[in-house]
């Protein structure tokens, strides 16, 4: 899972850069075709990981359940988020990440809940399947998000 953990760890490098490289208003900025931004998509990958991760492993998600109701899948943004906000989600990028690894490599994920995604329809049934899906879908978001920054910087 190395490189499972290698991959993840870039993306989320990727995903800081643009939470750097654009301004509050532009992440937050909800273009005329779209329903969700740039910086719910960010907290979205967050969110998702640690519930496939640690919800569906039956253990404790490391996230509060404001943030979790605010990203999970079904949500929307309401409301613009604060600088504040922007930074919670951009140092999650990372510590949730590097506890999912450390973890991991403690065998601390031991059961799994068996879940089927809604995007592929794939059925994941142990963390490593749950963490091959996490990869995949980070990569979904990132192309949204790329389509997301185009519309913005018209």
């Amino acid at each position: 899972m190395d490189f499972t953990f290698q991959i993840l760890k870039n993306m989320r490098g990727i995903f800081k850069d643009i939470i750097d490289n654009n301004s509050l208003e532009d992440l937050n900025k909800i273009p005329e075709g779209f329903n969700n931004n740039i910086i719910w998509n960010i907290g979205h990958i967050a969110v998702t990981e640690q519930l496939l991760a640690y919800k569906l492993s039956g253990l404790e998600v490391g996230l509060s359940d404001d943030m979790i109701s605010r990203f999970m899948k079904g949500s929307s943004p309401h409301g613009d988020l604060s600088i504040e906000e922007m930074e919670e989600i951009k140092a999650l990028l990372f510590s949730t990440i590097e506890k999912t690894e450390k973890d991991y490599d403690a065998g601390v994920f031991k059961t799994y809940n068996t879940y089927t995604v809604s995007t592929t329809g794939n059925t994941l049934h142990n963390i490593n399947e749950a963490l091959q899906f996490i990869v995949t879908h980070e990569g979904i978001h990132y192309g949204y998000i790329l389509a997301l920054l185009r519309a913005v910087k018209g």
